[in-house]
């Protein structure tokens, strides 16, 4: 019984795979990153998500060491520079924001789909989770405002309910969700912090031990849907 986490070098990533490693409920881990390294205890995987080529050769080499039952994504983009801020109002949206966006939020995530819920056991439990975001919920939405992150998480959002019927076919104990980490002291968020008190942001580790504890929470029923870092479903 195996785990994948893909971004496994990022902030989140990192704190989850070294918490799966801890845990000790999976005979492996794989870290799949672009270069390769994973935590102590992990066994690292080479792989570009939007890289298809890279994709089959990683799967194949993770799917021949044994049944894979967890696979989390996290993976993702929310700011680049100055050149790639989230956008504040219709007027600052341009097409590179969009394209650069949905592929690390969207297209990512779906390709790695493509290439794991094949390899996924057609019998007993299974998760795949990528990491989304409460501000992809459109009945949630009072504020408005960066759009290319808000729709890319939306996207996502139906992806992960497309995927969880089909699944569902093949293994009625299958299980996909998003997860919502939370504000999180990652790069991802340091632009945004100013406003997020205290007892409201955490540190990757907390985030990656609250996240698995839904994990592990998780039921059939509750495939399709999003979960925060709580265990609370975020209405779409």
């Amino acid at each position: 019984m195996n785990a994948i986490v893909f971004g496994s070098n990022g902030g989140i990533g990192r704190a989850l795979t070294e918490q799966l490693v801890h845990r000790g409920q999976h005979d492996t881990v794989f870290g799949v990153s672009r270069t390769g390294t994973a935590p102590d205890g992990a066994l690292g995987v080479t792989a570009d998500a939007l890289d298809e080529g890279s994709l089959r050769t990683a799967l194949k080499e993770i799917a021949g060491a044994g049944d894979i039952r967890l696979c989390i994504v996290a993976i993702g983009l929310l700011h680049a520079g100055e050149g790639l801020q989230p956008e504040k109002s219709y007027r600052h949206q341009s097409r590179d924001a969009f394209e650069k966006i949905f592929a690390a939020n969207t297209i990512a995530p779906a390709l790695i789909a493509k290439h794991v819920l094949g390899e996924m056991p057609r019998s007993g439990r299974w998760v795949f989770a990528p990491l989304s975001a409460r501000v992809g919920s459109i009945s949630d939405n009072r504020l408005g405002g960066w759009h290319a992150y808000r729709a890319s998480k939306a996207a996502l959002n139906m992806l992960i309910r497309n995927y969880a019927i089909e699944s569902a076919r093949k293994n009625d104990e299958s299980i996909c969700v998003g997860l919502h980490p939370g504000t999180v002291d990652t790069g991802l968020s340091e632009p945004f912090q100013s406003n997020v008190p205290d007892t409201q942001l955490f540190s990757p580790e907390q985030c990656a031990s609250y996240l698995l504890d839904v994990i592990e929470g998780l039921r059939a029923r509750d495939s399709g849907h999003v979960f925060d870092w709580a265990g609370k479903r975020i209405e779409p």
